[in-house]
């Protein structure tokens, strides 16, 4: 199926009382600037998710610090808005990172950006901000949300590809889009011209480096932070034929596709390197092979969410696996509340728990997460 790029809607016959999420980041600061330059009615709002936040970010890894609070704060008395911290640590948590731990343990990848957006932003947050009269909730994502005459919306890319991130909104349903602002979706610039936008409108976050990596694990080591949590527990590293060739800690510390980090002593007959190729949590084993093993041909994914109404009957799409990957065209059909997916062309690295995202041109169609995968080598359900 392919579409054409509607043009965006014209600017709202009235203002909107808007919510902007301000991480203190510079992203949402210029989102924020924006819907107030707009003409909109606009509240900053930084969302405390950690019930024992540091006071400063380890370089550019994490967010949501005292200091991060502080820059939002200033943010809004450079724009002139009024400015609160809510206090949404407890529902983040059990939300998002013990929904994350979860899914480690079960040998499953999960994204928590995904589940922050459907959980936290688009439902905890947008909830309270309707229940206190505002209209929408506007944020700093790179994404765009079209209106057409009859009432209709649709979530689509942004209008710069490179900082698109429509993938971690998949997540949002029909009511959630209709009150969603992305101000910065049908902005065709560099991440350089944002910053000299944020320098121009006199904000200090203007230079402040970006988040990366998961935001609740500051220093960047997801496998020490589940071990904190999982407890360490070693266990084995088989390859194909079951042979052990190594140990581990926990097999919640692997994801599918993964070669590094892996500490085989044994090499493998063909001196090539390993990958990651199944990880079981019922006997703590992680088995590995050559990559071509990895192909995957095929999936089921459960738990559907259509940005708009759901596709009837099989139709042809591009898919995307993760946030920062690539799109692959794919046939997908809703079969009882399940959506099979089949692939043109193999793809590697695809694990139980991330997310697949369905687009129609620029358009998302829906997202779900993936149960399991098929490989082109063992034509089995992995």
């Amino acid at each position: 199926m392919t579409s054409q790029t509607p043009q965006s809607a014209p600017a709202p016959a009235r203002p909107l009382r808007v919510l902007a999420a301000m991480s203190g980041g510079v992203d949402s600061a210029v989102a924020a600037a924006r819907a107030a330059e707009a003409g909109h009615d606009v509240t900053g709002v930084h969302l405390a998710l950690s019930a024992n936040p540091q006071s400063f970010r380890t370089g550019a890894r994490g967010c949501c610090t005292i200091e991060d609070s502080r820059d939002a704060r200033r943010a809004a008395d450079v724009i002139g808005i009024p400015f609160y911290v809510w206090d949404l640590a407890e529902r983040f948590r059990e939300d998002v990172v013990d929904d994350f731990v979860a899914e480690y343990e079960a040998g499953r990848t999960p994204n928590p950006c995904l589940r922050c957006n459907e959980k936290i932003k688009f439902a905890a947050l947008l909830d309270k901000a309707l229940a206190l009269g505002f209209d929408a909730v506007a944020t700093g994502h790179y994404a765009k949300v079209i209106e057409h005459p009859d009432g209709t919306r649709e979530l689509h890319r942004a209008s710069d590809m490179a900082k698109d991130q429509s993938y971690v909104l998949g997540v949002l349903d029909d009511r959630q889009l209709a009150h969603a602002l992305f101000p910065l979706g049908d902005t065709v610039t560099t991440k350089d011209e944002i910053r000299a936008e944020a320098e121009r409108r006199g904000l200090a976050v203007a230079k402040k480096p970006d988040s990366h990596d998961i935001c609740f694990i500051a220093d960047g080591d997801t496998q020490g932070f589940l071990a904190d949590r999982l407890g360490r527990a070693e266990g084995d590293i088989v390859d194909e034929s079951g042979d052990k060739v190594g140990t581990h800690e926990g097999a919640y510390g692997f994801t599918i596709g993964q070669r590094k980090g892996l500490r085989i002593g044994t090499p493998a007959s063909d001196g090539k390197p390993r990958y990651v190729l199944d990880i079981s949590p019922v006997n703590n084993t992680v088995t590995v092979g050559p990559v071509g093993s990895l192909d995957v041909t095929a999936l089921t994914a459960i738990k559907p969410r259509w940005c708009g109404t759901a596709p009837s009957g099989p139709g042809t799409y591009t898919a995307q696996l993760r946030a920062h990957g690539g799109e692959t065209t794919v046939t997908a059909e809703l079969v009882d509340g399940t959506l099979e997916v089949s692939f043109e062309e193999p793809v590697r690295g695809v694990a139980p728990g991330q997310a697949i995202v369905l687009y129609d041109g620029t358009r998302v169609v829906g997202s779900a997460t993936i149960a399991t995968t098929t490989r082109a080598k063992t034509a089995a359900a992995q």
